[in-house]
């Protein structure tokens, strides 16, 4: 080939990539037109800046896979800390441990090669106060936690591996052989004593980045009542476990959760804000969240609010997400004693493929585990039953109100029920739009208990053709439906 001939194949290359890259950019410039001002404030603000090095291997921990090196790696955090931050890191190798503390201005790296596993002795997680499931109590710690404190980084490229099995066993022996035959499913999650994989709790300005994490014990990273966190780049896998959510934002704020691949056995990334009587009292919301450019496969939701309502979830924008597999897609749920809201969600730019359910909205969701009643013949119930037990008084004030909800711009592919809608007859669900959206499946689906819904170019494929069913639905408009 001539020198000129490579010439304007070079050039037609180029320009090649170049037109790419601007479809691109224009794509992404169109999802992002008109998104709130506040979209820009999320996230953690700054990070650790000092570049001192600390080798845990230097204060004793060992990388042999056996030994275990909770307090070498400790001694190594608390040292760095002291010193007013910089970096831990660790050479290549598989780290047994327990619970690890991670202070303020700490860059905690667990780098390419390096595996922290989660040690199997329950004296190796110390009882904390914290928040499971939307309630307050003492609870074995996280392997990894970060717990009032201030700028710290988790980043690396390594695993995380909780070595959860452990603790899926002791759950569902709990639950199967002797708390279902009692009547007291709604108490197994919280007396399992799951060890969770991180836990950002009442803390500012904490980055979770580029790590892999697997078989967490209970849900995988929960971020509760803190502020300006980023979740990015983190893979979850082998979370085959009970309750091993992936990403769980509890009663926080500015909070960013993007470019994550997820795949677990329970909701991949979801919001969160209390339960019942004692949500209610804490009443404190989750606001503030960019969800974006995720992919979640197998799990109990794409994007879930709930079940946790109690303190109100509300300005949520998610975009750019994708669910292969997902059992559900949009997940709207709560119980008729939660109370709370779900208000001002924005969702556009998702497709779900082979998503069984990709829009489900409930009030009344999962009874056996949602309604704690304790047996008359148990006496002296532990504290926490109490306070699940707690009425919430008036009844009204145990109804969430689901409004102002905005999902555009979206396409689903082989489902089997579309819409699964279902308020109360007391609390319909009110204000939820449709625009843009395509989907196919095997039926329609059905509304229930609805006010005022929009469908704005909702173009619906199913196997027979039939309409979506409403039942109490006020002022509902429905999808065009065609048979494929």
């Amino acid at each position: 080939m001539s020198s000129r001939s490579w010439v304007g194949l070079l050039a037609a290359l180029l320009i090649g990539n170049a037109a790419a890259a601007s479809a691109q950019t224009r794509a992404k410039d169109a999802a992002e037109t008109g998104l709130p001002a506040w979209v820009k404030t999320v996230g953690a603000r700054r990070k650790p800046s000092k570049k001192r090095v600390f080798e845990a291997n230097a204060y004793g921990a060992v990388g042999d896979g056996e030994t275990n090196s909770t307090k070498a790696i400790q001694k190594a955090v608390d040292a760095c800390a002291q010193a007013g931050g910089g970096i831990v890191q660790f050479k290549p190798g598989r780290y047994v441990t327990g619970a690890l503390f991670i202070k303020s201005n700490v860059s905690f790296v667990v780098g390419e090669g390096v595996t922290l596993l989660g040690s199997q002795e329950d004296s190796d997680y110390p009882s904390v106060f914290t928040r499971v499931a939307g309630i307050e109590m003492k609870w074995p710690a996280a392997l990894i936690n970060v717990n009032d404190q201030r700028g710290v980084r988790l980043s690396g490229g390594g695993t995380i591996d909780g070595r959860g099995k452990k603790w899926w066993d002791r759950y569902w022996n709990l639950r199967r052989n002797d708390y279902e035959p009692r009547g007291l499913r709604w108490a197994a999650d919280y007396d399992a004593e799951r060890v969770r994989l991180l836990v950002v709790w009442k803390s500012s300005d904490v980055s979770v980045e580029n790590l892999s994490l697997k078989r967490s014990g209970f849900w995988t990273v929960q971020v509760v009542y803190s502020d300006h966190v980023t979740v990015d780049g983190i893979k979850i896998g082998e979370n085959g476990g009970p309750s091993t959510d992936g990403v769980d934002i509890d009663s926080s704020s500015h909070v960013l959760v993007q470019h994550c691949d997820i795949d677990n056995n329970d909701d991949d990334i979801c919001l969160k804000a209390g339960r019942d009587f004692d949500g209610l009292r804490v009443a404190r919301p989750t606001e503030y969240v960019v969800v974006r450019d995720n992919l979640t496969r197998h799990g109990g939701g794409v994007l879930s609010f709930g079940s946790e309502t109690s303190g109100g979830i509300r300005h949520v924008v998610a975009y750019r997400n994708r669910g292969v597999g997902t059992s559900e897609g949009l997940r709207f749920k709560s119980a008729k004693t939660r109370g709370g809201y779900v208000s001002d969600v924005l969702v556009r730019d998702l497709r779900m493929e082979n998503v069984p359910l990709p829009f489900t909205f409930t009030l009344n969701w999962n009874p056996s585990y949602s309604y704690a009643t304790i047996p008359a013949e148990i006496k002296n119930p532990p504290p926490h039953w109490v306070v699940m037990n707690t009425p919430v008084l008036p009844v009204e004030r145990g109804y969430c109100e689901f409004s102002n909800i905005r999902i555009e711009n979206v396409e689903a592919v082989g489902a089997k029920r579309i819409f699964t809608a279902t308020g109360l007859p007391e609390k319909p669900i009110v204000g939820v739009t449709f625009s843009n959206v395509t989907a196919e499946g095997d039926e329609a689906g059905s509304v229930e208990h609805a006010r005022d819904w929009r469908m704005n170019n909702v173009k619906v494929t199913t196997k027979s053709g039939e309409p979506l069913k409403l039942t109490d639905a006020v002022n509902v408009e429905t999808p065009a439906v065609s048979k494929r």
